[in-house]
């Protein structure tokens, strides 16, 4: 029986496995935080790899000479039918990739395996979602014609015992003839070792700037003089009190469960977030704020947006810069009453190296000894240069920030 070149040989069986990898993790990508980021950037590096072999293999197809067609009429135009979808599939799946990635409104760069920058395709920001719907059903196409295909293939070799699958193997060997269709599994599995773990889901609460900063002045000389001037009863009343002996405040231990959230606003659109891992160290009376001492650490790595490529850019130099600056830190020495439940802390935030002064508001509810706590924050991102890029440039300026938890005293 008349084979395939080694080369059409070679191209088909890495294909091959290569498709059944990116089947694999294409499946759970959509579903990972900011892990899956690097996993992302492989998945791009591979389509194109495909998309590359599978261009030597047209070549090679036109180039070196093919076995005759293994079957005539309806089934042999079947076949051909379904060879063709494939080859669609292999160029359609990578290029609407790349369309999808091109379009996106937070640019990701993209180097191939680490190294070889891929520049974005000229196509306009309305075509994204037609790219994204086009990939998703390429791939879908594909995944079905990739099964009639070795279905195909099984049928011929077994259970009309022509030996088709010879054709496209080097040697008439027992061992190879395994070997090489279990590169497919072998890619499929591959794919799904290398998935890394979920990332917890962050529960956040609605926040949008207008209701932070309908709560709370943008920074913290204006806390002040509201406070002066609007909370001028609770300051006298604080002053009686301040008048008794008053202990060491109690510390409280926050209980699991807390979320701190964040939104921003992205050429009209919002976008959404918050932060899965983070501490806080409080020591407050309620009745006596002048005596609270707070310190919240933010771990930024957790910072997810939900979707795993923008999570990766949150947590590069044009946001976070996690890898020189993991944390984020605000402290503050002393609150003040506001309303009946109601405090202000003026403090410090600390982000990316930078330190600036920051208020946050928030309420107390329950008695005695548990207590739960909800509050918010306007943030101006450019002193602390988070989203200093070309990305950012459709971000609005202010990030507004909520908080909710529940603590117990000590």
């Amino acid at each position: 029986m008349q084979r395939y070149s080694r080369i059409a040989i070679f191209l088909h069986w890495a294909i091959a496995a290569l498709l059944a990898f990116q089947i694999a993790v294409g499946w759970a990508l959509e579903d990972l935080g900011a892990r899956g980021f690097a996993l992302f950037q492989l998945h791009k590096s591979i389509g194109i790899s495909i998309l590359l072999l599978t261009l030597a293999r047209i070549a090679v197809r036109y180039w070196k000479p093919r076995p005759a067609p293994a079957e005539r009429g309806w089934q042999g135009a079947l076949a051909k039918a379904v060879h063709a979808g494939l080859y669609l599939f292999m160029l359609g799946a990578p290029l609407t990739g790349w369309a999808l990635v091109s379009t996106a409104k937070v640019k990701v760069p993209t180097l191939i395996f680490g190294t070889i920058p891929l520049p974005h395709l000229p196509l306009p920001m309305g075509a994204h979602e037609l790219a994204e719907g086009g990939h998703s059903l390429i791939v879908w196409i594909g995944i079905a014609l990739f099964a009639l295909h070795v279905a195909g293939a099984l049928r011929h070799h077994f259970l009309m015992g022509d030996g088709l699958l010879w054709r496209m193997i080097p040697a008439r060997s027992p061992v190879l003839l395994a070997a090489l269709p279990a590169l497919i599994a072998v890619g499929f599995v591959l794919g799904r070792v290398v998935l890394p773990e979920p990332a917890p889901q962050v529960a956040v609460a609605p926040v949008t700037l207008a209701a932070v900063e309908k709560e709370a002045p943008a920074n913290v000389a204006e806390a002040m003089d509201n406070a002066a001037n609007a909370a001028a009863p609770a300051e006298a009343d604080n002053a009686m009190a301040a008048e008794e002996p008053v202990g060491p405040p109690p510390s409280w231990a926050v209980q699991p469960g807390g979320t701190i959230g964040f939104s921003v606003g992205n050429s009209g659109e919002t976008i959404s977030g918050g932060f899965s891992k983070w501490t806080a160290k409080i020591a407050m009376d309620p009745d006596h704020p002048d005596s609270a001492d707070i310190r919240v650490e933010i771990d930024l790595a957790s910072a997810s947006v939900g979707d795993s490529y923008k999570d990766g850019m949150l947590a590069g130099d044009e946001f976070f810069g996690v890898a020189a600056h993991p944390k984020a830190v605000f402290t503050a020495k002393g609150a003040e009453k506001t309303g009946a439940n109601s405090y202000r802390a003026a403090g410090t935030l600390t982000l990316k190296g930078v330190s600036k002064p920051q208020s946050i508001r928030f309420t107390l509810s329950g008695t005695g000894k548990a207590r739960k706590v909800s509050g918010s924050a306007i943030i101006a991102r450019a002193p602390f240069g988070v989203g200093n890029g070309e990305s950012s440039t459709g971000l609005d300026p202010k990030v507004a920030v909520s908080f909710g938890f529940s603590a117990q005293a000590e």
